[in-house]
């Protein structure tokens, strides 16, 4: 059984994945999230399983919720369960990875010269940034992984985008902040540093900037997701967080 911690964090995912989609489809065990807005990202469209599901049907749930798209993603929020249906979708053809929920533990960072702005500001380097990752992909692409981050606004009941500037003003370092202060959980997504920036403590002051203002809104559950084989866990386990479970994404195509 999920430490309640977890079992908070995973309501909260779940909770996110409904309110930022533009539509919902209820499947066995779960549901499909969909915005045919932004029909290049995973994230915006998917399945969710986030109740005990039967391995061997996912693959033809997930066809019959996405046979519109031509990529499956399938995130499954409960450990047992994911690890259940990691051989019939490997069978089928995805690609499994792990995504570990880490925790901060300890008092909030003193510091951090961030600030809340819009997506406007980091509009630009974000665009770099994807362009980056993904030297092919086309013009759309880029703008669908880039405009997506609007619809989080629908996610949680207050939602920043937090930002480091260098002494010219430009945008150096930034991240997601959720907050639901009703149940105090507070998540940090999508921490990312331009590529001229990095290296010089930008995204210690908007990681230090997002755990402050989620502790001054009284969430006293800091979280972020982040892929269990992927350097960046090590970078935030030095800044305090630690592995309390982990949840379990499947991608086809």
């Amino acid at each position: 059984m999920p430490r309640p911690e977890l079992q908070l964090i995973n309501a909260f995912l779940s909770t996110f994945a409904r309110r930022q989609a533009a539509r919902t489809i209820d499947l066995p065990g779960g549901f499909a999230v969909l915005d045919d807005a932004f029909a290049h990202s995973h994230a915006n469209n998917q399945v969710v399983i986030e109740a005990p599901a039967s391995p061997e049907t996912l693959p033809g749930i997930a066809d019959q919720a996405l046979g519109h798209l031509p990529f499956r993603r399938i995130s499954v929020l409960d450990d047992e369960t994911g690890r259940a249906c990691a051989e019939p979708l490997i069978r089928a053809g995805y690609t499994h990875s792990v995504q570990l929920v880490m925790a901060h533990t300890g008092p909030a960072p003193v510091g951090g010269h961030a600030e809340e702005v819009d997506l406007d500001a980091i509009r630009a380097p974000l665009t770099r940034r994807w362009r980056g990752f993904l030297p092919d992909a086309d013009d759309t692409v880029v703008r669908h992984l880039v405009d997506r981050r609007e619809t989080r606004r629908r996610g949680a009941d207050a939602v920043h985008f937090i930002a480091t500037r260098t002494e010219e003003g430009e945008v150096a370092s930034w991240a997601d902040l959720y907050l639901d202060p009703a149940t105090g959980i507070a998540q940090i997504e999508d921490l990312m540093t331009s590529e001229t920036h990095l290296g010089r403590g930008h995204a210690d002051a908007a990681l230090a900037t997002a755990l402050r203002t989620a502790t001054d809104a009284g969430c006293g559950t800091r979280f972020l997701i982040a892929d269990a084989d992927d350097w960046p866990r090590h970078w935030y386990e030095r800044r305090g967080f630690s592995a309390i479970g982990q949840s379990h994404r499947f991608e086809r195509g």
